[in-house]
């Protein structure tokens, strides 16, 4: 099939552009070309280990010239739990998530601190995103008891990625596997808000300013979360990297 016209880019980065502190080959001065085309970008990341602020200045420190979420430039699945959060008017969500990430998402809901501090505040919902350090028994339990509570208790995934690209070049489980677990427990079904969700994506294309003639392509290094479901549904131009984690067969 011929490429089509390209009218706008959205790029994954984690895996794509870098793996942990160092880029991809190639990768530094691609997109010093494609500034130079002037073709419309935005960067689609589901990192949700570190803030959108630390992914920036870490992404700077290692040479790229990638422009800030107040610019509109980087759209992060952590971005997309806090417009989530601040839509459902949750007060005390469970955050399974690195403190960073907590913060920045917490601070779309006024109330949190104060919540956080009263012990009569039970959480209202949980939000489930890459945090190793949390994947334990206690912290697991307690998002199960939450969700199997009382009421419709929101389930947010930043994404289902069963495996990512860890900074040793080697697969490491992504937040997939927890979000399945936790679903299969309390029988209840998880609503992805970052990549592939339909949703996500309609919402990046629409801060950008496109014609309505050819087509957005979206390039990434993982099949299904980054080029499968809403990238499908709304006919994106998919670019697999060669980097991609896809290409990964288990032996046995």
């Amino acid at each position: 099939m011929p490429r089509p016209h390209i009218t706008a880019l959205l790029i994954d980065l984690s895996g794509t552009l870098h793996i942990g502190s160092t880029p991809t080959p190639r990768a530094i001065s691609a997109l010093a070309k494609l500034r130079e085309s002037q073709i419309p970008f935005r960067f689609c990341t589901n990192t949700s280990k570190e803030s959108t602020e630390e992914l920036g200045a870490r992404l700077k420190g290692i040479g790229f010239d990638v422009r800030g979420e107040e610019e509109g430039e980087v759209w992060s699945s952590l971005g997309a739990v806090k417009r989530v959060l601040a839509s459902r008017g949750v007060r005390k969500p469970y955050f399974l998530l690195t403190e960073s990430a907590r913060q920045e998402c917490a601070s779309a809901i006024p109330s949190y601190d104060e919540a956080l501090q009263d012990e009569s505040v039970p959480y209202d919902s949980v939000v489930v995103g890459l945090a190793p350090e949390h994947f334990h028994y206690d912290a697991m339990n307690t998002a199960f008891r939450t969700l199997v509570g009382e009421g419709d208790v929101p389930f947010i995934a930043t994404h289902k990625a069963k495996y990512i690209r860890a900074p040793d070049g080697e697969l490491s489980l992504g937040p997939g596997p927890f979000v399945a677990a936790l679903e299969h427990a309390a029988g209840v079904a998880a609503e992805v808000v970052g990549k592939p969700s339909r949703r996500f994506f309609e919402t990046v294309i629409g801060s950008m300013k496109i014609s309505e003639s050819g087509r957005v392509a979206v390039v990434g290094d993982d099949v299904e979360a980054d080029l499968g479901e809403g990238a499908v549904e709304l006919g994106l131009w998919r670019v697999l990297g060669e980097c991609s984690r896809s290409l990964y067969t288990r032996s046995g």
